[in-house]
């Protein structure tokens, strides 16, 4: 469950069914909400809204507060999720439909980095949707420390 969506899918193809995901919602499909999301499906972390208003392809397209409504908007309907600890800046990752990253926080710094290993709650994630007969069941997990950079030395 923890391989990019570009791996098992052309990076395209997953751009333009999260279009469609947004254009169901009631997103309109511009230019810079196809960067935006083809910008954070290339990304191997989550990302600020500095560095996203600060990449490439989306400083040609819009400016920051542009950016951060957009984000809003994506947050607001479920397509991308907001990550951090409240008092630090929010780092912003796409949700792909059958796929999903745990995520290390530190709580000194606030960096976060995606769990490179194996989800550890997938098979209770199956069990519990066999159980209860939940639908679209999913989970995030979020591991709070402090970084090897904050540790003291």
């Amino acid at each position: 469950m923890s391989a990019t969506p570009h791996k098992t899918k052309p990076l395209q193809s997953v751009v333009q069914e999260t279009v469609a995901r947004c254009r169901e919602v009631g997103l309109r499909r511009t230019k810079a909400l196809e960067e935006l999301l083809t910008t954070l499906l290339e990304s191997a972390r989550p990302m600020t809204l500095a560095e996203l208003a600060a990449s490439t392809r989306l400083a040609d397209q819009c400016d920051k507060a542009t950016v951060f409504r957009l984000l809003q908007r994506l947050v607001e309907h479920g397509v991308v999720r907001r990550l951090g600890l409240h008092e630090r800046a929010a780092y912003f990752t796409l949700l792909v439909p059958g796929k999903h990253n745990d995520y290390l926080i530190c709580t000194s710094c606030g960096t976060i980095e995606a769990i490179k290993a194996p989800c550890p709650v997938h098979h209770l994630e199956d069990e519990i949707r066999r159980k209860t007969g939940f639908q679209n069941l999913y989970h995030e997990l979020e591991f709070f420390g402090v970084c090897p950079k904050c540790v003291p030395a």
